[in-house]
């Protein structure tokens, strides 16, 4: 049975049926958007002795709190090599030089002996184009360790820097769902799976980050064809309203884009969230019971 673990850093999740609660709110301020590599150690040492035995879905709570599938994917004992698998309208594979953040953890789960390979599904954002290649991690997709696909991006800059094979640009969602759908149904691996909601489009689930233009069907395709076997799962991007105590904190927050969550809107916003959420489980579930 997949029962969601709720890690509840923010109080956004809702109250899902069978769903273990962890309460973490001590650590909001020191793990959201980022944290130096020494809290996210602290913070691993800490979530391996409250981890229940048995498959569950993590519920991370804010996009901000992204990062926390590292440690999560990092501690998968699988038989055999797995696949990572995010839905994300960003690439989370952006340079960041004071640790870990929402943005930049994808690379380091690229260097993990155990994953096989990343793919980033979904972008729509601006991060991936040639004008902010420099702030990609270029490595991983120069070495065959992660894919980006895309829609409405262009990425023609990729082939010319020999990165072509890595990235795989589309003009409409329908046309990236059926061709990464079919490269999964012709070979199956075992996956993980991290889904960020801000690759949906809004009208789907409001979040506190720029959206994708997915919509659920989309994800409920590319759920399906993981036929490997999931070997773990997450799945982040509600929305929530936080002030950082921290100055440094709020100009980082505040220079990579983030409007403040306009808190009269807060409470509809999270009931669609928390409808969406049952929806994915369901999927996901179906996905463990079949394989």
């Amino acid at each position: 049975m997949n029962r969601p673990l709720v890690l509840d850093i923010d109080h956004s999740v809702g109250p899902l049926a069978q769903r273990l609660v962890i309460p973490l709110a001590h650590w909001q301020e020191s793990l959201r958007f980022g944290c130096s590599l020494g809290t996210l150690a602290r913070f691993r040492r800490g979530l391996d002795d409250a981890w229940p035995t048995g498959h569950a879905t993590a519920m991370l709570g804010s996009g901000d709190f992204h990062h926390l599938s590292w440690p999560l994917i990092e501690r998968v004992r699988a038989d055999r090599p797995f696949q990572v698998v995010v839905l994300d309208n960003h690439p989370d594979n952006m340079r960041y030089p004071f640790g870990v953040h929402c943005g930049s953890w994808v690379r380091r789960v690229a260097r993990l002996p155990q994953v096989e390979h990343v793919h980033v599904v979904g972008i729509c954002s601006g991060d991936i184009r040639l004008a902010r290649a420099w702030e990609n991690y270029l490595a991983p997709l120069r070495r065959g360790r992660l894919s980006y696909w895309s829609v409405g991006v262009d990425v023609s800059w990729a082939g010319r820097a020999g990165l072509g094979s890595a990235f795989h640009g589309f003009d409409t969602v329908a046309a990236l769902v059926e061709a990464f759908c079919a490269a999964q149904r012709a070979r199956p691996r075992p996956t993980y799976l991290s889904i960020d909601k801000d690759v949906f489009a809004p009208e789907v689930a409001m979040t506190n980050w720029d959206q994708g233009r997915l919509q659920l069907d989309d994800a409920l395709a590319i759920i399906g064809s993981l036929r490997g076997g999931l070997v773990g799962s997450d799945i982040t991007g509600e929305i929530s309203a936080y002030r950082y105590r921290s100055w440094w904190k709020r100009r980082l927050s505040a220079l990579d884009g983030q409007a403040p969550v306009d808190e009269r809107e807060l409470a509809r916003w999270q009931a669609q969230q928390h409808a969406l959420n049952q929806r994915l489980l369901a999927a996901i579930g179906e996905r463990v019971e079949a394989d």
